[in-house]
């Protein structure tokens, strides 16, 4: 394993007296009182290191990706790793690229705001100019946002965004359309009113998921509050957000000794001691992180497309015991790559609750030290999982551990929970689930939601369905706030579309800059499709599928486990995913490319149709069914597919055997017909022609 050294000033690389020992990794930057910087050594001892580096005596570098202690070719990295080397811990040029008159910031500032929470995005309907805005998403564990929060939020996107927020698939707000200029201004009212947008991009653990649900029993607050524990285990140490949008001013709450202990524990060489950053170091990890924390048989957060799963086990009277862990879940990939793809994590094993921290940090350790720096495209943790095979990297993490995973244990088996409507808490209280399309919090919706909060004093939750969570609601409120909610547009569950309730979209255009084609702006109008195709095969309105649209491969609204998944695949087209479950624990596959958005019934009418007539019962999912009947059938009933064949509303079947069809079906092609069409053509002037007394009716 490489040694990792720190660049953090010309000066000191440059002199040709400076000479450093084999165990030197670096400096740290610290402040004195005096507020200049002092620069202080840090040694690190791998526990792989068994060979010595030589004196240097030029540049140091940070270098995370190993080398073989044969050569001394550095290895390749990409663009965003050097970026981030010379960044001193993700502060410059960032910091200096926010104070200038330009609408936009340079391509370094561009990556390096990513770990503050930002993306730099511009509207993409605009044509011949550029027009620059920021994205903010913020960081909220488990979905949690107090009553301050929101209201807050709720101004800001009035004041300095597009008038609208967006409930992300993360369990977090995004606020789209702040102008450069007004950045400190909204980054740091965010932090002064108890929110944060820390770490919700960029290469290091993102937003951690758990079950949105307020309920007062023991397994939940235990998984939110793990959720939570884990999100101060892994985020950023060294002061780079405060220092760039409040100008060094600390806004931290107190945490758990339990998370100290594990975050500043070094046993088996997990850290960087006397590092501001003593997990990530100076490069962070690969690529982005994600954790999703939840309860036996809940699977709200769709568990198993996180790089690290962690599901609570309970003993029989119900008391958390430990955790089964799972690793390597991903969504996304590249078009046209075939080494790219989705997966789904694996088990890797059972620990101890009081070892869970330990586990976690083990596994993002063993990331850090081993995931791809050189090409992104392969840098998240699925592909070294691929590459090893999970029983190396389960020998490899228990290194880091200290310990050895037991098997996991058994449980339930998984559901999608919703938690929309109405809920007993279980502590007197009641939390209402409103679905919200899309997660675009917009318009009436948006004055009427205001409205409930502030007047009642609500703490609220994001799902990670993009939905928000109503929180701690006296029984004699429910009445006025259901009825101020419906007049706002907020409805119960009842009076919405099936198909809306489940469905999922990312933002896509106009501002996303890696979209292909319409998601949110487009899911609305494919719903509606569907709900006509789904009347037109006699499918009723009560029977739903899970149907997840993204603008592009990355996967954001998870479309690889949807039952239907439109995966953006060029402009106004999808490649279309089958096959995933309406729990999220399997995996869809890619059933057709470039299928134009004009074209849509001509694939899924059939398949609707047939699921109609040849599902195993009332009960087979659309996602099961296509599985049990393969794609090499399924393929086949969409290419010889006619349109939905026309009965008589007394049941008259038209063909009752498979040659007359085929007969009639060929003279209908020589008109430009269909079989169906010819069919009742042929009866009406038959009719017809009995009626004008051309003809007689053979008796029976």
């Amino acid at each position: 394993m490489a040694t990792s050294f720190a660049l953090y000033g010309t000066a000191i690389a440059n002199d040709p007296k400076l000479q450093l020992s084999s165990s030197f990794t670096g400096f740290n930057l610290k402040k004195s009182s005096s507020n200049s910087l002092l620069l202080t050594k840090r040694f690190r001892v791998s526990p792989y290191l068994s060979h010595s580096v030589p004196p240097i005596t030029s540049s140091i570098r940070a270098v995370k990706t190993p080398v073989s202690p044969q050569t001394s070719a550095e290895p390749k990295r990409s663009k965003v790793e050097i970026f981030k080397e010379h960044s001193n811990f993700i502060r410059y040029p960032l910091n200096e690229e926010i104070l200038t008159d330009t609408p936009n910031i340079n391509e370094a500032a561009t990556q390096l705001i990513k770990f503050h929470g930002s993306y730099q995005q511009y509207d993409r309907d605009e044509r011949g100019t550029r027009s620059y805005s920021f994205m903010l998403r913020t960081k909220n564990p488990a979905g949690k946002v107090p009553n301050k929060l929101y209201l807050v939020m709720d101004d800001l996107a009035d004041e300095f965004g597009i008038g609208t927020l967006r409930l992300t698939t993360r369990q977090t707000f995004q606020l789209h359309g702040v102008l450069k200029k007004d950045l400190k201004t909204v980054m740091g009212t965010i932090i002064r009113n108890m929110g944060s947008t820390l770490g919700a991009c960029g290469d290091l653990n993102r937003n951690v998921l758990a079950p949105a649900a307020p309920f007062t029993s023991e397994s939940y607050l235990f998984a939110q509050q793990t959720a939570e524990n884990i999100a101060s285990l892994l985020a950023p140490q060294s002061g780079f957000y405060y220092d760039v949008w409040v100008d060094g001013e600390r806004f931290l709450s107190a945490e758990p000794p339990e998370v100290v202990m594990a975050r500043n524990d070094n046993s088996h060489g997990t850290n960087f001691p006397d590092s501001p950053e003593p997990i990530y170091g100076t490069q962070f990890l690969p690529r982005k992180f994600k954790i999703a924390v939840t309860v036996p048989g809940d699977n709200s957060v769709d568990l198993f497309t996180n790089d690290i799963g962690v599901v609570v086990v309970l003993d029989d009277e119900g008391e958390p015991q430990g955790f089964n862990i799972y690793v390597g879940g991903g969504m996304g990939r590249t078009h046209r790559v075939e080494t790219t793809f989705p997966h789904l994590a694996e088990p890797l094993g059972y620990v101890p609750k009081e070892d869970v921290l330990y586990a976690v940090k083990a596994i993002v350790v063993t990331q850090r030290e081993n995931g791809r720096r050189d090409d992104r495209k392969y840098s998240r943790l699925k592909y070294l999982l691929s590459s090893w095979g999970i029983k190396k990297f389960r020998t490899v993490v228990e290194q880091y551990y200290g310990k050895k995973f037991e098997p996991c244990r058994a449980l339930p088996d998984w559901e999608f929970k919703s938690y929309l409507g109405w809920h007993d808490q279980g502590d007197g209280t009641f939390f209402c689930g409103l679905h919200v399309d899309s997660g675009r919090v917009k318009g009436e919706m948006k004055k009427t939601l205001r409205e409930v909060i502030e007047k009642y004093n609500l703490d609220v939750r994001i799902t990670p369905n993009q939905n928000i969570i109503l929180c701690d609601i006296q029984r004699s409120w429910r009445r006025p706030i259901t009825t101020a909610l419906a007049q706002g547009g907020l409805l119960l569950p009842r009076y919405v579309d099936p198909l809306n309730l489940t469905a999922m979209a990312c933002p896509a255009f106009p501002l996303c800059p890696l979209a292909i084609t319409e998601a949110e702006r487009g899911i609305p109008g494919i719903l509606k499709r569907v709900r006509v195709m789904f009347e037109k095969v006699g499918l009723k309105y009560h029977e739903s599928v899970v149907i997840r649209v993204t603008g592009c491969p990355n996967g954001c609204a998870r479309p690889y486990v949807a039952e239907l998944g439109l995966v953006g695949d060029g402009p106004n087209s999808y490649q279309i995913w089958l096959g995933g479950t309406t729990n999220q624990t399997s995996l869809a596959k890619p059933f057709k490319d470039k299928v134009k958005v004009q074209d849509l019934e001509k694939v899924l009418e059939p398949l609707f149709y047939h699921w109609k007539r040849k599902r195993q019962s009332r009960t087979e999912a659309f996602g099961d069914f296509t599985n049990r009947m393969g794609f090499q059938t399924l393929h086949k009933l969409v290419d010889k597919w006619d349109g939905v064949p026309v009965t008589s509303r007394y049941g008259l079947k038209l063909f009752a055997d498979k040659g007359t069809y085929e007969a009639l079906d060929e003279l209908a092609r020589l008109q430009n017909k269909k079989a169906n069409e010819l069919a009742i053509e042929v009866i009406r002037n038959f009719v017809a022609s009995q009626q004008n007394g051309k003809g007689n009716i053979p008796k029976p």
